[in-house]
């Protein structure tokens, strides 16, 4: 959904592809029962709300999901300590010679 001020009307349409200020994208309940402000026009661009079906790329991405979740999972190695100097959160102590 899109405001258009100047036109003084809502837009309705498919899921927006990039981020934009005033859109939003609205599921079909919601996209189903959009009214606007009195005076304003809503424009729908899509009559009928209804899922897609499941793309290519969906079916891709739940195969690596799947297949991720099915690895083992390695240990990460211990860090090795540089020095022995003490430590305080992230920062270290730094002995110097002076």
């Amino acid at each position: 959904m899109t405001y258009v001020y100047a036109d003084s009307t809502a837009v309705l349409g498919p899921l927006a592809q990039n981020a934009e200020p005033h859109s939003y994208d609205l599921c079909a309940e919601h996209a189903s029962r959009l009214t606007a402000p009195r005076g304003w026009e809503v424009v729908r661009l899509t009559p009928d709300f209804e899922p897609a079906a499941p793309s290519h790329d969906d079916l891709l991405a739940l195969a690596d999901a799947v297949r991720e979740a099915g690895r083992p999972r390695v240990p990460e190695p211990e860090p090795v300590a540089l020095d022995q100097a003490p430590r305080r959160g992230h920062l270290r102590v730094l002995r110097g010679e002076g």
